[in-house]
């Protein structure tokens, strides 16, 4: 990908992202001020926040597909809405807990539309899955974390929409995939 954030920059990111976690966690709920100079918070991204506990477990993971807001704003709310707000997951409850979670950011491209699932790039390409009125999302990182070959990887996607896990089959199915810059704590 094209776009390369500095050490100083990813560090600001994952500061924000653990910052807005604590002052909703403490009550707090001012609006970090960013410098108007720092033109690259305010290009429209997408972006994941995802956190993981101290023991490599999944704590919680929300974001958008579409840019539509500021990089800036759509992390602080990513932030929150993954702490928070995802259903698979009690939300965060102490300061001390944040304390202990590592902190992935995932900066999403625009989704280009491919005609076959046999030119997604495991690694390098996140996966959007459409079939009907069902959906769902891998970031590029989950295959090879979970070590998955691509069918694997497509039944886990059919699966994760609600659907027959061989639905990625299907002539239905439409694929559409995104490259993702990826930002983590042990950066």
């Amino acid at each position: 990908m094209s776009e390369v954030y500095t050490a100083e920059q990813k560090k600001f990111l994952l500061e924000l992202v653990r910052n807005t976690i604590k002052d909703k966690l403490e009550g707090i709920s001012k609006y970090r001020k960013i410098d108007e100079s720092t033109e690259w918070l305010n290009v429209k991204q997408s972006c994941f926040v995802t956190l993981h506990s101290s023991n490599g477990q999944l704590r919680g993971c929300i974001g958008n597909m579409m840019a539509f807001e500021p990089l800036y704003d759509n992390i602080i709310h990513n932030a929150i809405n993954s702490a928070f707000r995802d259903p698979r997951f009690t939300p965060l409850r102490s300061v001390k807990e944040i304390d202990s979670i590592k902190i992935e950011i995932s900066i999403l491209t625009p989704m280009v539309k491919i005609n076959s699932y046999k030119d997604i790039v495991l690694g390098k390409h996140g996966i959007y899955l459409t079939h009907g009125g069902d959906s769902s999302v891998f970031l590029p990182q989950v295959a090879p974390e979970q070590c998955w070959t691509l069918e694997e990887t497509l039944t886990h996607l059919s699966m994760k929409a609600g659907l027959d896990p061989n639905a990625w089959k299907s002539p239905e199915a439409k694929f559409e995939v995104f490259e993702a810059i990826v930002i983590r704590d042990e950066d």
